[in-house]
Formats: structure tokens, C-alpha cells, sequence
């Protein structure tokens, strides 16, 4: 593996001599390479065989991150003390131009500057650590304002669209082809109860009450980079950059920091929302996007912590239903409690309702 390593880094304009690809990372998309260089005065780079499975328009896939950095490098470069190397993406061309290559097998590879002294966590640990995340994802937000977001390729269509997601979800129910619809039906219920509540932003975006905007639309939390003194750096993982609602980040951020638990606990008695790292993320994000957001935007932030986890468990039960088709499982249940422990995230959500409205008014 080390010589095809080697030989895909060649066909890059890097600096540096080849010298070991190491896997790196917990992401479950793409093949990630930690390159090394030989040389101690050159950069590494990270390496990735792109998986056309899921993105399928690679060139499109590129563009779309060569916009958003490279605006978004501009915005730096004007700031005072900036480092563009370490608080945003590099990607790094091919010695052809493109913005990616392609082997003799068909497969698509890409690198990115290793950004260095960087820390990365799967789980959120304190208060802090939740804040620096908020500062984080809202100064993404708030780097690529202004950017149009009808520029920007869709490789994911109706990714985060909750109308798109619910006719997935009635035409697997319909047809029930694994014959598993009989043993799950409170959860069903949990959704049919919520449905038409869930399709909120989505009409404010139509009604124009809400800017269509540029957005992440994938702000788990170790999609973001602290320094080395645990500060907020950069957001990484720009696959599913696309036109979306600002809620859409807020929404999956909240989702995944203040989960007390794990996305597969079964002993749902420790699923619960933090408020603690709720409050923290809020106060971090809205610090740095506050003055981009309209009223409307803001109002809505609360609810779209329940829309977003409830359209992750909503996209659970249906690939139950169907038969587990698209997320990798473990054992056979594997999705159904997956879908159980979001929904149990929504209700203790709806719980804190008003605290967390509250904490997000006093944040404006």
C-alpha cells in the first residue's frame, strides 16, 4: 500500500519527498492518509480516496470546496493575525490543475495541507470545550456569509430537506419489505405525531422568512479542530457544504454536544439533552454570527436542535424499515435503536422547551 501511497502522492504538486501514509482519523467516508515528508522543513498532507459511492460529481465535490476555503482564506488574509494555513482547508491541486486525480483503477484521490497541533474529539467533555465548538461552527458561518449560495452544486440533494425525508420514509412504511413495520409502531407513531411540526423551516424558507444560505450541514462536533490549547481553530469535513438554513448547522451541532449519551444507548434512561453544553455552544456560536442573523433565524435555532435530531432518527427507522440498506449496522436492531435514542433526545428536547428558548433569547 505504502508504493500506491506514494505513487498518487507523486501526481500532486506537493512539497516534500514521500516517506509513510499512515491511516488517520475515525471518519467512515473516505479512505484518510496521514502523509509525512521526508523533509523537516516541508509540510505533511493529508491524503483521501474519495468515496464515489456517496459523492458521486467529484469535480463538482472539489469546486465546491475550493469556493468556500478559498473565500473564506480571503476574509483571513485581511484579519490581523491570522494564520489561512491552520483556520481553513488547503486543498492541494494535482500537477495537472485539477482538483483531484484519478487512478488506472477509477478511483479519485484528493490532499489537504495537514493542518498541525490540533486536537479533535468524537465527544464533547466540558462546557468549554462545547463553547469552542460554538465559536467555531459560527465563524465558519460567518467567514462564508456573503457567499452566493446558487453558486454552490448540491451533491447531496435534499440532504437536510425534512419533506424530502418524510416521502422516504411513508413509501418504505407503505410498501414494508422486511415486514418489520408491526413491531415498531410507537416509534412510528413518535414520528407521525411530529411530522407536519418538522417541516417548519423548511416553509419558512419558502414563505422568504429565512436567507437560503451556505452551510456545512455536517457540524458533529469532531468535524471541528481545537488548537493546542483546546481553543477553536477551524471546521474541517466540507463534503456536505450545499445551500441550506443556518438551522440546518445549528440544529446537527446541538444534536451531537449536548447528548448525554451515546447515538446507539439503549438504556434510554441516560439520553437526555445538557443544557449545560447546549448553553455553551449557544454562547459561542451566536458571539461570533449574532449580527448575520435575522430575528426569524434566531427564534427558530431551539427548534431546530429537535428538527435535526429528530431527521437523523427519522433516517434510522427508515433504513430499519427497509431493511438496512444504507447505514452500517452491527447487529440486526442496530438501526432501530439508533432511531430510539434520537427520538428520546427530542422528547427530553421538548422537556427543556422553554429553557432552551430562553437561553437562546438571552443570547441575542
Amino acid at each position: 500500500m505504502k508504493n500506491k501511497l506514494a505513487d498518487v502522492f507523486g501526481h500532486f504538486k506537493c512539497e516534500g519527498t514521500f516517506e509513510e501514509g499512515a491511516p488517520f482519523g475515525s471518519g467512515h467516508i473516505h479512505d484518510t492518509y496521514r502523509v509525512t515528508t521526508t523533509e523537516a522543513d516541508k509540510p505533511n498532507y493529508i491524503l483521501q480516496r474519495i468515496n464515489t459511492n456517496i459523492f458521486r460529481d467529484v469535480e463538482e465535490l472539489q469546486n465546491n470546496i475550493f469556493l468556500v476555503t478559498s473565500h473564506i482564506r480571503k476574509k483571513l488574509d485581511a484579519i490581523p493575525g491570522s494564520d489561512p494555513d491552520r483556520e481553513t482547508l488547503t486543498i492541494i491541486p494535482a500537477k495537472d490543475g485539477k482538483l483531484y486525480y484519478q487512478d488506472e483503477e477509477g478511483s479519485y484521490w484528493r490532499v489537504y495541507l495537514f493542518i498541525e497541533r490540533h486536537k479533535s474529539y468524537d465527544r464533547v467533555e466540558t462546557p468549554e470545550q462545547a463553547y469552542q465548538g460554538g465559536r467555531a461552527i459560527g465563524r465558519f458561518e460567518r467567514l462564508i456569509a456573503g457567499l452566493d449560495p446558487t453558486g454552490i452544486y448540491e451533491v447531496l440533494p435534499g440532504f437536510h430537506d425534512m419533506e424530502v425525508r418524510l416521502d422516504n420514509f411513508y413509501s418504505v412504511l407503505e410498501k414494508d419489505p422486511v415486514n418489520r413495520a408491526a413491531g415498531v409502531t410507537e416509534d412510528i407513531q413518535f414520528v407521525l405525531d411530529r411530522a407536519e411540526e418538522m417541516k417548519t423551516i423548511k416553509a419558512l424558507g419558502k414563505a422568504g422568512k429565512i436567507p437560503l444560505r451556505i452551510t456545512h450541514n455536517d457540524t458533529k462536533f469532531n468535524n471541528v479542530l481545537l488548537d493546542e490549547n483546546d481553543k477553536s481553530l477551524c471546521v474541517i469535513d466540507l463534503d456536505t457544504v450545499m445551500p441550506g438554513y443556518i438551522h440546518y448547522d445549528f440544529g446537527d451541532a446541538i444534536r451531537t454536544t449536548a447528548n448525554s449519551s451515546f447515538e446507539d444507548e439503549t438504556d434510554l434512561s441516560k439520553v437526555f439533552v445538557r443544557l449545560d453544553l447546549y448553553e455553551a455552544f449557544a454562547r459561542g456560536f451566536m458571539e461570533e454570527v449574532r449580527d448575520e442573523l435575522n430575528d426569524t433565524e434566531i427564534d427558530y435555532l431551539p427548534f431546530s436542535a429537535r428538527m435535526l435530531t429528530f431527521i437523523i432518527g427519522l433516517r434510522f427507522i427508515t433504513d430499519y424499515l427497509d431493511g438496512d440498506n444504507y447505514f452500517k449496522i452491527h447487529h440486526p436492531n442496530h438501526n432501530i435503536d439508533r432511531a430510539r435514542t434520537q427520538f428520546k433526545l427530542v422528547s427530553s428536547m421538548e422537556e427543556h422547551r422553554e429553557e432552551m428558548e430562553r437561553i437562546i433569547d438571552q443570547l441575542r
